[in-house]
């Protein structure tokens, strides 16, 4: 684990770890995003971030475009003010 992640016994304590690798942690985490109004969009994006992950290639642009308008625009359905320009903006290249 990198310097600083772990704790007595070496448990890796990091978010990535606790809430994404590991299943319990991974569910428990989503059901309190979902469960709080003021994180629910945020719990929200990260299932339409997964589900655009294993979306077919021909489907992709139409799908980000979806995430975009919904997420990351202002007046959007579930905007998520909380994301920084950068990583709102679109991609180069």
């Amino acid at each position: 684990a990198p310097p600083g992640h772990t704790q007595d016994g070496g448990q890796d304590t990091s978010f990535r770890w606790q809430c994404v690798d590991q299943p319990i942690g991974k569910l428990l985490f989503r059901r309190f995003l979902e469960g709080a109004p003021q994180f629910a969009a945020a719990g929200a994006l990260w299932s339409e971030i997964e589900a655009f992950e294993q979306c077919e290639d021909a489907e992709r642009e139409a799908s980000a475009k979806r995430l975009r308008s919904r997420f990351f625009t202002p007046g959007g359905a579930e905007h998520c003010g909380f994301l920084s320009a950068t990583a709102t903006a679109p991609p180069t290249g």
